[in-house]
């Protein structure tokens, strides 16, 4: 099996789907109507300390959560730019619990009133309880006025297991943090809790299978037909599943699952830098961001790898990859760098440094704070002071970025924009990490797969 299949399904299916013929942006739309409030990134604060730049990036870039959320809903929406035909209404599950993750950091850090926060996650958590699921799990994508499945794919129009398992690494941080006794903030945590009570995540095993399948549609089956081996973005999925209290899976799922394919361990040094798992060069970044938003990778460890040593040293080997730079793009170097899935010149992809052809994704070196704070901060002064002009919008950094080919997105996507303030929050404060390992049903379900934490008691 090659790279490209187990990549995320997004990559894949966008690839294929995609004639990046994108209309006007919703933000120009905003504009249109009224001129008076144009964005101007000329106008950008300068000469900041380093804290006050973080604060800056993180509040700039929650405003594509909480300014641009859908209205009824208050879902993410897909991206900041209408593509697939779809119109303004596509919410995106995933990218939602990233989003909901992102207003837990609003709340903490006062851009928003704790209760202006509840309000929005109420309104969220009403909405979810009565959308379409299937066996518990939501659909990649949402109508955001609705609730009806919009389908990703011509068969893909279930279940999509990943997407939910990333939106309830939010809601089960938003369970724990909603913890007033207070109508509100009861009711936020009770439907989380049914929510998460109905997902039959052995269900997934597809008729008992010792691995979990990413889709199920009611229309056409297991037809997808997609086993999640690892390693890449899933590994959440697996401790979700073996942490539920209704419908969990086997440690047999994991071990024998999860764990068992031509991609999983590694243990070969690239540019000098031990990889354990994955494929050679580690993959796009987005492998060690998205189940690590909420799972802390500090001290977590099994059999197979200790995953802050996994994610760090993925970190360190796409950065020197950008840095010795072997095909000779322009711009690239220590501090701009950053290969993941995200739009490109010519569409969308997934880039790494076996799949590099310039594009660098703000996303990428930013949702990696944790890991490589110094190099993180370095690209984070490059793209604001020195490329702001070109990348820095009302919502952020737009999605990335071709020097070579003289090419800079106008676009936005929740599941880049999300990692980059959670991250960010989880380097400077564990506040993401703290809640969702403080998860009572996810302690017992690591220590049931026998990963070890220092987190779990």
């Amino acid at each position: 099996m090659t790279q490209r299949n187990i990549m995320r399904h997004a990559v894949c299916l966008s690839l294929l789907l995609i004639a990046f013929s994108c209309t006007a942006t919703f933000a120009q739309k905003k504009q249109k109507e009224n001129t008076s409030g144009v964005f101007d990134p000329t106008k950008r604060p300068k000469n900041l300390s380093d804290s006050a730049l973080l604060d800056l990036v993180q509040k700039q870039t929650f405003r594509y959560f909480w300014d641009f959320g859908h209205p009824v809903s208050g879902l993410a929406r897909e991206r900041s730019n209408r593509s697939f035909d779809y119109g303004d209404e596509v919410v995106t599950t995933g990218g939602s619990g990233f989003g909901i993750m992102s207003i837990i950091v609003g709340a903490s850090r006062g851009w928003i009133t704790r209760e202006q926060a509840a309000e929005r996650m109420n309104k969220i958590v009403k909405f979810l309880w009565k959308a379409d699921a299937y066996h518990g799990a939501f659909p990649h994508w949402l109508d955001g006025a609705t609730g009806k499945t919009i389908r990703f794919g011509r068969k893909d129009d279930g279940a999509d297991l990943v997407e939910t398992s990333f939106l309830f690494e939010g809601l089960l941080c938003a369970r724990q943090y909603f913890d007033k006794d207070n109508q509100m903030e009861r009711e936020i945590r009770d439907r989380i809790n049914w929510m998460w009570g109905e997902i039959e995540w052995s269900w997934f095993t597809r008729e008992g299978q010792e691995v979990l399948y990413w889709h199920w549609s009611p229309n056409n089956g297991w037809v997808m037909n997609f086993p999640l081996r690892g390693f890449n973005e899933c590994m959440v999925v697996y401790v979700l599943a073996a942490s539920a209290d209704r419908y969990p899976v086997s440690s047999a799922v994991y071990h024998r699952g999860w764990a068992q394919s031509d991609f999983f361990k590694n243990g070969k040094e690239f540019y000098g830098i031990k990889l354990p798992l994955g494929f050679d060069y580690g993959g796009p970044l987005f492998f060690s961001h998205y189940s690590f938003v909420g799972l802390d990778p500090r001290g977590l460890k099994d059999k197979y790898a200790d995953y802050w040593e996994q994610n760090r040293n993925h970190t360190l080997i796409n950065h020197e990859h950008c840095v010795r730079n072997p095909n000779s793009f322009k711009g690239y170097g220590a501090n701009c760098w950053g290969l993941t899935a995200s739009d490109t010149y010519n569409g969308y992809d997934a880039s790494s440094p076996t799949n590099d052809h310039g594009t660098i994704a703000p996303t990428a070196a930013l949702s990696a704070f944790p890991y490589t704070p110094e190099y993180s901060m370095q690209a984070l002064k490059h793209f604001y002071y020195d490329l702001g002009d070109k990348i820095w919008s009302e919502y952020g950094f737009v999605d990335a970025f071709n020097e070579s080919e003289s090419w800079y997105a106008t676009s936005h996507l929740a599941i880049d924009q999300g990692p980059i303030i959670v991250m960010i929050e989880n380097y400077r404060s564990g506040l993401l990490w703290n809640l969702f390992m403080s998860c009572p049903e996810i302690q017992r379900g690591l220590k049931k797969l026998g990963i070890e934490s220092p987190k779990t008691n």
